[in-house]
């Protein structure tokens, strides 16, 4: 099986190609850089093809694809820059990259008769309430330019193809590239009290455990709409912080100790109005996961774990 990840230097991609290769499979990768050799924390990617592609570009999308001829087309790359997003002079690229992108690699994935994995977010949804999002709920209303240009990204996948997986995930964290725990990390090297928002609820995704899923996906004829985040409950980006200096300390890390650094929580309100609203509600039902035959991810708990270990801080 030969897949093509779009992507590469972010998160989630770099951990796909490298799962890929682990497996066996044909892997080629993606991303608008002419070269790419690595992560941030200088782990190279698999010595897998690469090739530089603008998904914007539709000309240039439909001969690549065409001509590769993948059996699945993995979908990574994205605008995620969610506040950036908000700027008047930003937001025509934005729509490029996260719709007009995507609907793009749909049609050459189209075109080939290729499988399409488009991973998405839960901001396509309002982030009201306190139920958990069901995959298959229709009920879209986003609250900002990020999350009205990835469901306009699904939209393109769905109404184009019949082979495609539609994936949500939500606060991403993995070892290529920027995310909230390397941002607690050090910042809480150089303050003595954080403020962190408590009335946001949802569950993180590391990418190391998501890339295992979507392998696992691909192998399969399961389409539809998806939900995965790692395990073990629902909580606020607060409690998360607390869990991220707590395993800190036990890792030997003690500037990040109580005795030094204290944490407070505050309400989305109090903590100050960013550029693009944020949900309150971002609990993900990922039930149908096991309901199809897929194996769910550890705990974030574990998760984290692992992930410090990981990375050098």
């Amino acid at each position: 099986m030969k897949i093509f990840v779009t992507g590469v230097a972010g998160q989630l991609g770099h951990d796909v190609m490298n799962d890929l290769a682990a497996r066996g499979y044909e892997g080629i990768g993606t991303d608008i850089a002419p070269q790419y050799s690595g992560a941030d924390d200088g782990t190279a990617v698999t010595t897998m093809p690469y090739v530089s592609l603008d998904i914007t570009d539709r000309d240039a999308v439909e001969k690549t694809i065409t001509e590769l001829k993948p059996d699945v087309v993995v979908h990574c790359a994205a605008w995620t820059a969610v506040d950036l997003a908000e700027d008047d002079d930003k937001k025509a690229k934005v729509h490029a990259i996260n719709a007009d992108g995507t609907q793009n690699i749909a049609d050459a994935c189209k075109k080939i008769d290729a499988k399409m994995v488009y991973i998405s977010t839960d901001y396509v949804f309002d982030g009201q309430g306190t139920t958990p999002w069901q995959p298959d709920c229709k009920d879209y209303a986003p609250l900002n330019v990020y999350g009205q240009t990835k469901l306009d990204g699904e939209l393109a996948v769905a109404n184009t193809l019949e082979k495609y997986f539609i994936v949500r995930i939500a606060w991403v964290f993995g070892v290529n590239g920027k995310n909230f725990i390397k941002t607690m990390l050090n910042v809480g090297k150089t303050h003595d009290k954080l403020t962190v928002v408590s009335d946001q609820i949802g569950t993180p995704t590391y990418t190391l455990d998501l890339s295992r899923l979507l392998v696992d996906m691909i192998e399969t004829d399961k389409y539809g709409y998806y939900h995965a985040t790692n395990e073990g409950g629902y909580i606020s980006w607060y409690d998360f912080t607390k869990e991220i200096f707590k395993q800190a300390v036990e890792l030997g890390h003690t500037e990040y100790s109580e005795d030094r650094l204290t944490v407070a929580p505050v309400t989305t309100a109090e903590y100050g109005v960013s550029k693009a609203a944020r949900p309150f509600n971002s609990r993900l039902d990922k039930s149908k996961l096991v309901e199809n035959g897929f194996k769910p991810l550890p705990t974030w708990q574990d998760a984290l774990h692992r992930y410090l270990q990981e990375i050098n801080f």
